[in-house]
């Protein structure tokens, strides 16, 4: 619901407005990961502080996501949109000032809640502020730009390291903000949606409870797993989520409605989603170190030999969102997962420490294909059967679901592999990756098999499935 008059821009203005800071927060969730050796070096960081650069990010973002889009519809869209770039603009020069580990991982947390008001938002600003008949094509041009984002962090990452330094990273985020924020005020409505109350209780009882299992998975190895503060951590952890479920089954303003698991497509695909990202991501945080440590390259070369992998769902993931009313979401989502998991067990059976990269381009670029035909599809089966009125929020539901499995991925592979003996130096690293990546291979095998409960999904209009693939890209 709007309680303001729409107020139409010119089309070209409304989607850059909200775009353009969507892409730099987008950037950041992947832009670290060629600077992970040289932030070791430089920093001192260990692995386990490395993968925090990553995951203060990504679960400040999940933790905030749902509470920032509930935020926008009761201050209005684009008040919280923009106070997001701010948040997000200060967490940059905050990081790039950062003299050591702990100072980055702050930042980057706050990193973090600023794109937790800046991505989900973009997308509902694009939705009221352009006519309805143009809204396919604005949403079609958000989901690119999301997808660049994704696509080219690592490539611009290695590119500032190569040509300046790690802190340049972030620097280049603040000019970016300056011109975003008038340039929203003046571009983009202050629509609003229905003012509900926030459940503040349920958010904490879910980011803390993530945040403890993280935690302890991370610590696990030092400390030992049958440590009493280990075990204590964890049935926190389980406690704090276990209490956030019971919240949400009884207020009557839940972040996560329970109801919406009911829908068979909905659960099965969150699942579906949550094992992606673990299984995949948690890999690339050792795969892209490993063309460092052990390969040599540098940032830029490491992220250059990716491309194949990075660049290749800019292609496949549109072919797949305009076969999937054809052949269906469940076959191209079996399909990519497979490939997916195929792949990453075919890099890990390659690892050495004198592999030729050229070996690595076969299963790089059936990864790249393999997320391709994952992404579009996913999203058009998480809303296929749900009512439009549900849309947003299970958008954003899946978006959390996410973001935790990368963050969970990243700590457990971490912990296999400083578990086998892992560190950040060439006759170190190989024995203790394979490992690691033959897990993320086995969590997509049995995403694999979830996916074949899906419904068929062959039953979705192109315009529908084109705004719910654009809808469910959010994060």
């Amino acid at each position: 619901m709007t309680t303001s008059p729409p107020r139409r821009r010119p089309f070209g203005l409304v989607v850059a407005a909200a775009s353009v800071p969507m892409f730099m927060a987008t950037l950041d969730n992947l832009v670290m990961t060629n600077a992970l050796p040289v932030l070791h070096r430089d920093l001192g960081a260990t692995v386990a502080q490395l993968q925090w650069f990553v995951n203060a990010y990504t679960l400040a973002f999940a933790g905030f996501i749902l509470v920032a889009s509930a935020l926008g519809d009761r201050f209005g869209r684009r008040t919280v949109f923009v106070a997001g770039i701010a948040v997000f603009a200060l967490g940059s020069v905050f990081a790039a000032l950062s003299a050591d580990p702990a100072q980055l991982i702050a930042a980057r947390a706050v990193q973090g809640f600023g794109a937790a008001g800046v991505m989900p938002l973009s997308l509902a600003l694009i939705s009221g502020g352009v006519a309805p008949e143009r809204r396919p094509l604005a949403i079609g041009i958000w989901g690119g730009v999301s997808g660049l984002g994704v696509a080219v962090g690592p490539l611009v990452g290695g590119a500032i390291m190569e040509g300046w330094s790690w802190q340049t990273i972030f620097w280049v985020n603040v000019p970016v903000a300056v011109i975003a924020i008038p340039f929203a005020l003046w571009a983009l409505a202050n629509d609003r949606g229905r003012a509900t109350r926030i459940d503040v209780i349920g958010a904490a009882l879910a980011g803390i409870g993530v945040l403890a299992l993280v935690h302890v998975i991370v610590r696990g190895n030092d400390d030992g797993w049958g440590s009493f503060g280990v075990i204590a951590e964890l049935a926190l952890g389980v406690a704090l989520l276990v209490g956030f479920v019971v919240r949400q089954a009884r207020t009557t303003s839940p972040l996560v409605p329970l109801r919406l698991f009911r829908d068979r497509s909905f659960s099965i695909t969150n699942a579906v989603g949550f094992a992606f990202t673990f299984g995949t991501f948690g890999a690339v945080f050792l795969l892209i170190q490993y063309l460092q440590v052990v390969g040599g390259s540098t940032p830029l070369e490491a992220a250059l030999q990716t491309t194949p992998w990075t660049l290749a769902p800019m292609i496949v993931a549109p072919l797949a969102g305009m076969l999937a009313p054809r052949v269906g979401t469940r076959a191209l989502l079996i399909a990519g997962l497979v490939l997916q998991g195929v792949a990453l067990a075919w890099i890990a059976a390659l690892l050495s420490p004198d592999l030729d990269y050229p070996a690595l381009i076969a299963p790089f670029v059936f990864a790249g294909v393999g997320m391709g035909l994952v992404f579009a599809p996913l999203a058009t089966a998480l809303l296929a059967t749900l009512g439009v009125a549900d849309h947003a929020t299970a958008s954003g539901v899946n978006s959390t679901v996410r973001e935790i499995g990368l963050a969970l991925g990243t700590a457990v592979m971490t912990a296999i592999f400083l578990g086998a003996g892992g560190e950040l130096l060439p006759d170190r690293y190989v024995d203790a990756a394979r490992p690691a990546v033959f897990v993320g291979a086995a969590v997509l095998a049995v995403a694999a098999l979830l996916a074949t409960t899906l419904p068929a999904g062959r039953r979705v209009s192109t315009v529908d499935a084109a705004e719910e693939r654009a809808a469910a890209m959010i994060g």
